[in-house]
């Protein structure tokens, strides 16, 4: 039941109690209306105090977006580096990920796929079949995109495809040598995985991490919640607590109404 109701329920059982002259539930009526009151003014309180926390949440969202270089009570909450600091972490990530694709292409491409005498360890591990695909660098030497080229294998096949050149291996940690065909050794591969994965992870999450050093991104998540939800937040937290005012006004007004006709039938009936 809504606070409306509550009052309308009360209100009606008041003037019908007092219309009968049943002053006991009157009283009784005047004291529930009474912690009704309480509670709806506390109600109200908490609304106040909640459109004016959104409110000054808001304001500090929109200057802390509209004046990026200004000092705002949230840079000591968010504290964000420079666009030149933050494009300098991404230039950085980005030559990790080309060097990491380097280095397993350069193993790939130099022991994995070369067939050395038995007497070269530890290039020779028995390494023999089909050569292994290399991997795709998704950055050419000026860090720019790059098509990955036929042959090729990208961040996401490249565990897949590699397993299918993977051999059985024995002997000790370092010196594992091929039982079987293949041109890696399972502690090569995890290796090469390894790197794969570690470059996937900068290349893909990169970006998104440089929009979270600069900002960029909760800068734009500020601005969603500023444009889509502020307004609406504003209005019905104001709305909701001007209802709870009106409605404790109501049943005090009602509150008199009801003591003051019990009274005047109360002493009607004494004259009488």
């Amino acid at each position: 039941m809504d606070v409306g109701s509550v009052m309308l329920v009360l209100a009606i059982l008041g003037l019908i109690f007092s219309v009968l002259g049943l002053q006991c539930f009157v009283s009784l009526l005047v004291i529930a209306g009474w912690v009704f009151v309480t509670v709806t003014l506390m109600m109200a309180g908490g609304f106040v105090l909640l459109h004016n926390v959104v409110g000054d949440t808001c304001v500090a969202m929109d200057e802390w977006v509209t004046h990026p270089q200004d000092h705002t009570a949230l840079d000591d909450i968010l504290p964000c580096v420079d666009v030149g600091t933050a494009n300098e972490s991404m230039h950085r990530s980005e030559e990790v990920t080309a060097q990491l694709v380097a280095l397993v292409n350069n193993v790939i491409v130099n022991i994995s796929n070369r067939d050395f005498p038995p007497g070269l360890q530890p290039l020779y591990f028995n390494q023999s079949g089909p050569k292994m695909p290399v991997l795709c660098n998704p950055l050419k030497p000026d860090m720019s995109p790059r098509e990955c080229a036929s042959g090729e294998v990208d961040f996401k096949t490249a565990p897949g495809e590699w397993k299918k050149f993977q051999c059985q291996a024995k002997g000790p940690a370092g010196k594992e040598v091929c039982t079987t065909v293949g041109r890696v050794t399972p502690a090569a591969y995890n290796q090469m995985t390894a790197a794969a994965s570690i470059s996937m992870g900068l290349y893909e999450y990169g970006p998104f991490l440089m929009n979270l050093q600069d900002c960029t991104f909760v800068r734009e998540t500020f601005t969603s919640i500023s444009v889509n939800n502020c307004p609406g937040l504003r209005y019905f937290s104001k709305t909701v607590y001007h209802g709870l005012i009106l409605v404790s006004a109501s049943v005090m007004v009602s509150i008199v109404c009801w003591m003051v006709h019990t009274r005047q039938r109360s002493l009607r009936g004494k004259q009488e």
